[in-house]
């Protein structure tokens, strides 16, 4: 019995001993810890030789790593799933991904690991979905922009100017023609033909063409003129035309000069905030899906002050006189927003003379001249002046137009009959330098940095010599003014104050001086005398409704002179010029004209003339 419990005890013992020495499989969790690693260093290496498909691995692994654009990778083992059985061969290792992508953006998500056992090593089961769980055979992950849509801009009555659209480059290769000499010729006739000032000269053109390894840049078109360029050189491969991303009016001729300018004040402004996503792309480089998206911001829309109506206006009551240097500018008087810039193609091939141009303002400085004669001199639109046909002053002699007079008379009568003789008596009367400050309180001889704009207003002399004075009353002698400049004294006129002129909403003008507003007692008399110029004066006779204010203006030049208007009506004030246009009722008519299509009544006939003026050049 003793040897039985003895063989017994030690068979037992022997059992538990060989069990105790049975090894136990290893864990999955290192190799799952080292490919994350790996994968998270980019080392393409080591997470091929840990995967059961290393070709496929590598290669996927590259690409996304490549496609994100990635500049980093967390892959933390968030969990590790192993069967109880000894006997297991497959695990599942959870992970989070957090890609670093560019501009600060992260991309994370949640993916699984799958672990195969031979013998006692552990692999990493390769699929796509380690990578994403959304990847499938031969597939990987790109970033991709989510491009933001361009702002559009608007006028101030909310039409819309420039929108996001196309133009077309016109491109020209001179090493793919045996005459680049005759093709110039035709690129050039072609582009004035489809109404394209960018052509230039055709032997500037070949010169490029010659000199230029490649194409060359030579325009860029509208639709209409890039079709009828491409409709004239179909087939010939020295002529291509690439579509590029723009900003386009909707209405091509409105306001082209101010547009461009708005163009390249604002294109940064239309520019949104792009957005981003993350494709799943397969080896063509096509897009299948998307695993992330972030929309794109689209900026606001930029305000411009050009009001579409009144620029609309402006542009149709000058179209009759096209052949005339002809401009009309209009300035809101309530808060300087810049309504209206327009000129007839003639004024234009002198530059921008509605806003730079610099010419004698003739009788319209009489706003100015009165202005002081109230303020300074204490006169009233009832004082009695004198207005006779000539005058002598200090040795020189001012003469009315034709030489008329009315003898003594009201300061009103003798501003609605722009006699020159009354208001170079007050000039010469004023001290020296009070006309210069009175005109600055106009806006007239003020330098106005304005965001997208060149303008000059005007200057008026100090007038230290009575002479200087004398001429300057009457807008003569050293005055000089720009549409610009009389539009915003108009402005003046019917604000009481000089508005600060703006173009671009947020963009702040900025000025040279500040000058204290006129003396609104001042301003009051001229607002009743430019009225009775209109209804019983030098602009009597217009048919354009509403309660108009204005003074008119013969300049004399060596050439003749030219004619001006410039006044306001509610709040809108202007100023049109027309150059060499002689007497003031030409710029009448415009004006008259350009109400009469702001109001919607404009008719298709001649619009007739407004009276001449009876006593001023």
């Amino acid at each position: 019995m003793r040897r039985l419990l003895a063989f017994l005890l030690t068979a037992a013992l022997a059992a538990a001993g060989l069990v105790a020495c049975t090894p136990k499989p290893p864990s999955a969790e290192p190799v799952a810890a080292d490919f994350l690693a790996a994968l998270a260093e980019a080392d393409l290496d080591t997470v091929a030789g840990l995967v059961d498909a290393p070709d496929e691995a590598r290669a996927a692994t590259e690409q996304t790593w490549s496609g994100l654009q990635a500049e980093g990778l967390d892959a933390e083992l968030t969990g590790l799933d192993t069967p109880e059985s000894t006997d297991a061969a497959t695990a599942t290792a959870h992970a989070r991904l957090t890609w670093h992508l560019p501009r600060g953006r992260d991309f994370a998500y949640d993916t699984d690991v799958h672990l195969q056992r031979e013998e006692r090593d552990w692999t990493v089961h390769w699929q796509p979905t380690v990578l994403h769980p959304r990847l499938g055979a031969h597939q990987h992950l790109e970033l991709r922009p989510v491009v933001a849509e361009k702002a559009s801009v608007v006028s101030s009555d909310g039409v819309a100017l420039l929108t996001p659209g196309v133009r077309h480059r016109l491109l020209v290769d001179g090493s793919k023609t045996d005459t680049p000499g005759r093709l110039a010729r035709e690129v050039t006739e072609a582009l004035h033909a489809a109404d394209v000032d960018a052509g230039g000269d055709p032997a500037e053109l070949e010169k490029n063409l010659r000199e230029t390894d490649g194409p060359y840049s030579v325009a860029m078109l509208d639709d209409a003129a890039a079709d009828a360029v491409a409709g004239r050189f179909a087939g010939d491969a020295a002529v291509t035309l690439n579509d590029e991303a723009a900003m386009v009016t909707p209405e091509p001729g409105f306001a082209p000069d101010i547009l461009s300018r708005v163009r390249a004040t604002v294109g940064d402004e239309l520019d949104g905030a792009n957005g981003w996503r993350v494709a799943v792309v397969n080896p063509e480089g096509n897009e299948l899906d998307d695993v992330e998206h972030h929309d794109a911001r689209l900026a606001p829309a930029v305000r411009v002050s050009i009001d579409h109506s009144v620029q609309l206006a402006a542009q149709r009551a000058l179209e009759a006189h096209a052949e005339q240097k002809a401009v009309i500018v209009a300035v809101r008087p309530s808060n300087g927003d810049i309504l209206a810039v327009a000129q007839t193609p003639e004024a234009d091939k002198d530059g921008d003379i509605a806003l730079t141009g610099q010419y004698p303002p003739g009788s319209v400085f009489k706003m100015i001249t009165a202005t002081a004669g109230v303020a300074d001199e204490g006169l009233t639109p009832d004082s009695t002046v004198p207005c006779p046909g000539t005058m002598d002053i200090y040795g020189r002699t001012v003469t009315n137009y034709n030489a008329s007079g009315v003898g003594d008379t009201s300061l009103e009568t003798a501003f609605a009959r722009s006699c020159n003789t009354t208001f170079a008596d007050i000039s010469t009367k004023l001290e020296p330098g009070r006309l210069e400050h009175t005109a600055k309180q106009f806006g007239l001889g003020l330098s106005y940095d304005i965001p997208g704009l060149e303008t000059v207003t005007g200057t008026v002399p100090f007038g230290e010599t009575p002479l200087d004075r004398t001429e300057s009353g009457y807008g003569q002698g050293l005055d000089l003014a720009s549409p610009f400049g009389l539009a915003m004294a108009a402005a003046t006129a019917a604000a009481g104050r000089t508005p600060t002129p703006q173009l671009v909403a947020g963009r702040e003008t900025t000025v040279d001086e500040r000058i204290d507003p006129p003396d609104p007692e001042a301003i009051a008399a001229l607002q009743r005398m430019m009225r009775t110029v209109v209804t019983n004066g030098t602009a009597a006779g217009m048919s354009a409704g509403g309660e108009i204010h204005g003074k008119t203006g013969e300049a004399e030049v060596n050439d003749g002179s030219h004619a001006w208007f410039a006044g306001y009506r509610d709040d809108i004030a202007f100023a049109t010029l027309v150059v060499y246009g002689g007497g003031s009722e030409t710029s009448v008519a415009i004006t008259d004209e350009f109400f009469r299509h702001l109001d919607g009544d404009a008719q298709s006939e001649e619009i007739g003339a407004a009276p001449g003026e009876a006593t001023e050049p």
